[in-house]
Order: C-alpha cells, then sequence, then structure tokens
C-alpha cells in the first residue's frame, strides 16, 4: 500500500530527517518552516500505523524528544492523523 505522509516534525535536525527517510522505502523532501520541520513523503507499508511508528522511532533514536504531528493519507483518500505514536482522528473520504 501507497500512503502520503505530510508531517511537522519538532526538537529535530533536517540531516536526520532526510537520513530516517532515505532508511525507509521512501521518496520525499524535507523544508524549514519557523522552528520545525515540514515533511512530504510517500512511502510503501502495510498501514499508517505502522509507517509511522517506524518513521518516529528511526526519529527518536537520534533525539529522544522529536515530535511527530503527521497525516497519513491512502489511495482511497482515508486520512489518518496521529500525533507521535497515538491515532488521533481517521477521516474517510
Amino acid at each position: 500500500m501507497t500512503l502520503k505522509l505530510k508531517a511537522i516534525v519538532r526538537r529535530s535536525e533536517a540531516g536526520t530527517i532526510r537520513r530516517t527517510l532515505e532508511q525507509m522505502p521512501a521518496t520525499g523532501s524535507v523544508r524549514k518552516a519557523d522552528d520545525e520541520f515540514v515533511v512530504e513523503a510517500e512511502m510503501e507499508g502495510a498501514s499508517a500505523r505502522e509507517l509511522n511508528r517506524a518513521f518516529l522511532s528511526a526519529l527518536r533514536r537520534v533525539e529522544k524528544r522529536t515530535t511527530l504531528r503527521a497525516e497519513w493519507t491512502s489511495d482511497d483518500g482515508t486520512v489518518e492523523k496521529f500525533f507521535d505514536y497515538a491515532l488521533k482522528a481517521t477521516i474517510k473520504n
């Protein structure tokens, strides 16, 4: 399953985020916005929950205080919103 990620990452560095994306089955970009980073990427995985957990875990191996606000959109238009590891909302289209 291909999922599109739009995320805000705090308390991490651009290099760390880019390296993490390179280690995962992902293509995307990272840009700085104020004191946080905006990540837009596409990843292959079984579920949004699995990819979110893998992405945040990889970031936290380098910087334990990293926070992640993520929206994962599937091909059918379903959006799953996470804050760190917790699923906050599911929006089905």
